[in-house]
């Protein structure tokens, strides 16, 4: 937290954290928690605690938004992250003024923020809320995105992400001079070497974006000429699944897309990276799991192929759990059960060159469609469409919840 009240802080929040985690009967050093997300629950406590703090007030969150020429895909995205209530709430108290360290002025969190505060003013004085400010402060940011050309909703969303976590991110900016020595992990087992990487990974990016959508995917690769086995990590915020072929019934389980995604890939020695012990190219296999579960998955469904000469759309119906998503078969070893619920959708209709974006987002009151301006109450069995494009599901047993 920058400034000097930071700097007293820092001591008197590792000596809360240090009693809260006993109190809980945790270990701290084995608790699957950063340091920003213990400060962060422990900061929400203290807000409550404070009866003079300010206490967020909402409306029903059931507000449009402006198509300004082909936003479509902004709007839709826009409606699922204003519905994701860790990241709608940090949002609306400004938390973001008082714990960022970068040196770049917050000027897309300002605009996104602004969006949301009029989806969820409690006045609801407006039917449908302007998103033109925030969508020329992102452009200007990312240039690609300007005009009036169909673009996608999956990549706004990194983009989006990427921005806002860069704006606030939490650790401030250090120079690095020439290039890192290669860490080597012989004697670490597979968990030891993960929390190094991660904890390596939150040394640079620490924010309420990682506390949210950020996880760790391990990929595995098995030398068929030695047996060695060699892993490595990275930091996902989105995982992006092969839909199957059509099977003989004309519809897809979302488990068979992430069986597909984490199923094991055979490389041959020209694809195949260079083994740590025999020091060469040799064919392998290569599997996908994930190794930290983030508080938000956010699950693309693939749905766009693109070849030599064109870029075709599949339209095979998907279906996806509702609730209770176990994700923990992807997961280390004997991790046990990891269950989400869903709370949006991002929903593309049409075809590849003509298509619209629109939303279906979970509150307190159940389901509603946003399709820009217009927002209809929504049964659940309405749900299951084959436009279902970007599944945001939020994390149901852990401890560090988002949901209300």
């Amino acid at each position: 937290m920058p400034g000097a009240s930071s700097v007293n802080g820092e001591g008197s929040c590792e000596a809360l954290c240090r009693t809260l985690v006993s109190q809980n009967g945790l270990q701290r050093e084995t608790t699957d928690i950063s340091q920003s997300v213990l400060y962060t629950s422990l900061m929400g406590l203290l807000l409550v605690a404070d009866n003079e703090k300010e206490q967020l007030t909402l409306g029903s969150g059931r507000t449009g938004l402006r198509n300004i020429g082909n936003t479509c895909f902004l709007n839709a995205v826009v409606q699922c992250l204003s519905h994701t209530c860790g990241l709608r709430d940090y949002c609306l108290l400004k938390s973001y003024k008082h714990e960022k360290f970068s040196k770049e002025e917050a000027k897309l969190m300002e605009a996104f923020s602004k969006v949301l505060s009029g989806l969820w003013d409690v006045n609801e004085g407006d039917t449908v809320v302007n998103p033109r400010q925030f969508y020329n402060v992102f452009t200007e940011a990312v240039p690609y995105f300007s005009g009036y050309s169909q673009q996608d909703a999956q990549e706004f969303l990194r983009f989006l992400l990427d921005k806002l976590h860069t704006e606030i991110n939490r650790r401030p900016y250090v120079r690095r001079t020439g290039k890192e020595p290669e860490q080597k992990f012989a004697r670490f087992r597979i968990s030891e070497e993960a929390a190094v990487m991660w904890k390596k990974h939150l040394e640079r990016d620490d924010s309420i974006i990682v506390d949210l959508f950020s996880g760790q995917l391990r990929s595995s690769l098995h030398c068929s000429v030695c047996s060695h086995y060699s892993n490595t990590f990275d930091v996902f915020c989105d995982l992006s699944l092969p839909i199957p072929k059509r099977s003989s019934t004309g519809e897809v389980t979302l488990r068979e897309c992430l069986d597909l995604f984490s199923q094991e890939e055979k490389l041959d020695k020209e694809n195949s990276p260079m083994c740590e012990r025999c020091n060469r190219r040799t064919e392998c296999t290569k599997r996908l799991s994930i190794q930290r579960f983030p508080q938000v998955i956010v699950i693309h469904l693939n749905r766009f192929t693109t070849s030599r000469w064109s870029i075709s759309k599949s339209t095979v119906y998907v279906s996806f759990p509702l609730t209770n998503l176990d994700l923990g078969p992807y997961g280390p070893v004997d991790c046990g059960s990891v269950l989400y619920d869903l709370y949006a959708i991002c929903n593309h209709a049409g075809t590849v060159n003509m298509g619209h974006y629109t939303a279906c987002c979970l509150d307190e009151n159940g389901w509603c469609f946003y399709n820009d301006s217009s927002v209809t109450p929504l049964t659940e069995n309405q749900l299951q469409t084959n436009q279902a494009y970007v599944l945001f599901y939020q994390r149901s047993n852990s401890t560090a919840t988002v949901r209300k």
